[in-house]
């Protein structure tokens, strides 16, 4: 099968290794010509996976020369991808979406963000706890895929699937997007607690609740409860608030030093432009996420570390369930 990746980051670039393993012809599509060009003399991707080689039957293109392809595969960061829906052309049967985040503008996930530039073409989203550092070295993988075309889930999950790479189908698509991007959120937040001491109880709390939100959020825009508990969503979660090669976690570890906030180069932490639309999301629905509102206030409004952790611990003693789903309830 023909597939092209538009976007050549570390995860793309590991999707493209792995495709390829996996038998397809496959064009890994960076956004300029020079970036192209130099991953194909050199056969790695030193910007974003250094020390990663890449197959020599794989191809190199850019924004502008996209190949017309069986799949297009959509890896840049969800902020960006409606402005390059607007300035690239492709040609696809179908559409695999990378992408975790929510469009800050909008408040759209981003199957909402892609069917407004896409008629008649099939979507799914790829999501699950996937760091690209490992999936390029074939460490054994799990994750999950969805689309409201049932058929082209299992496609997908062929496409992907390998002995190293193990690819579930979901319907719940919503779940899966709004999983996929709200545990950014809680990493920076766990990552504060790496900063603060590496305070496992604290983690713990973090994950655990942190979850909660996710779940109640999820459940008002029409997910399925048990959603978030697969794995784009406890999977994802735990993953993204343990592991030194998450990139949330590793920017709410330096605020948790007092360092502040790092500014973003050749990589993108999601959870820093996550937030703010999980909070005005959060409004328009009546859910309360303090986790989140905590984060935001470390980024945008300049708390110190340990007055959210004062603040969190100090907020009105709750039910840890209230078992009607439906209801609004509080962390």
């Amino acid at each position: 099968m023909k597939i092209s990746i538009v976007g050549a980051g570390a995860w793309s670039t590991a999707i493209a290794r792995l495709l390829i393993k996996n038998g397809h012809e496959v064009t890994l599509c960076a956004r300029r010509r020079c970036d192209a060009d130099k991953m194909k003399e050199v056969k790695e991707n030193k910007k974003h996976l250094p020390g990663v080689k890449l197959p020599n039957s794989l191809k190199f293109s850019w924004f502008e020369e996209i190949p017309t392809c069986d799949i297009a595969v959509f890896g840049v960061p969800a902020q960006h991808v409606r402005e390059t829906l607007e300035f690239v052309k492709f040609k696809a049967d179908g559409i695999v979406n990378l992408a975790k985040g929510i469009e800050i503008k909008t408040l759209k996930r981003m199957e909402e963000v892609f069917k407004e530039y896409i008629k008649n073409i099939d979507y799914a989203s790829l999501s699950g706890p996937s760091h690209a550092e490992e999936v390029a070295t074939d460490i054994p993988t799990s994750v999950v895929v969805s689309s409201r075309k049932f058929e082209f889930s299992e496609i997908v999950q062929k496409l992907f699937s390998s002995s190293k790479f193990r690819v579930y189908t979901s319907e719940d698509l919503t779940g899966i997007e709004v999983g996929g991007a709200l545990k950014n959120v809680i990493a920076i937040a766990a990552g504060v607690v790496d900063g603060l001491g590496g305070w496992d109880n604290s983690k713990a709390a973090i994950v655990t609740r942190g979850l909660a939100e996710i779940t109640r959020i999820g459940v008002k825009l029409g997910a399925h409860p048990l959603t978030f508990m697969g794995l784009s969503g406890l999977g994802d979660l735990v993953v993204t608030c343990t592991s030194r090669h998450s990139r949330n976690r590793k920017v709410g570890e330096i605020i948790g030093k007092g360092l502040g906030v790092p500014k973003e180069s050749t990589f993108i932490a999601e959870g820093l432009h996550t937030v703010v639309a999980e909070l005005n999301l959060a409004k328009r629905l009546h859910v309360e996420v303090p986790i989140a509102q905590a984060v935001y206030s470390l980024v945008y409004e300049g708390i110190s570390p340990k007055a959210m952790v004062f603040e969190l611990m100090n907020r009105p003693l709750k039910k840890e369930h209230e078992w009607n789903v439906d209801q609004n309830t509080n962390s």
